[in-house]
């Protein structure tokens, strides 16, 4: 159903140094990009994506407020590793790994470094 996620940057460069060896915890690279402008990376590129792009409207931008973008894992060991890896890119914790919900959801969240709320997760078999 999700085809792409973007999120908004300030500085573009940055985020791609963060993204890029975050997202290749997962197996994500780069597949999509236009010099400036946005990044994309994905497992594979005709499944779902993440990207990050600076405004369209040219206005800084902004964090939505209960806006997340939830990365799935496949086990907690991997949930943890990847919430580890992103607090030290310099990513903000926001909830660290552990179950959440009932149900065998088992999640952890941070804060990438213009403030998006990521969410990485995995739903534990019993």
């Amino acid at each position: 159903m999700i085809g792409y996620v973007t999120l908004g940057t300030n500085d573009l460069e940055r985020g791609a140094k963060f993204y890029d060896v975050l997202l290749s915890e997962m197996g994500a690279k780069r597949f999509m990009e236009e010099k400036g402008c946005f990044i994309a990376w994905a497992v594979n590129p005709e499944a779902p994506s993440i990207a990050i792009t600076k405004p369209f409207d040219g206005k800084p931008a902004s964090v939505g407020n209960g806006v997340m973008v939830a990365l799935a894992m496949d086990n907690p060991e991997q949930v943890n590793s990847f919430h580890k890896k992103a607090l030290e890119l310099g990513a903000k914790d926001e909830g660290a790994p552990g179950p959440r919900a009932g149900g065998g959801f088992y999640a952890g969240y941070f804060r990438d470094l213009d403030g998006n709320k990521l969410n990485v997760f995995c739903i534990v078999k019993s």
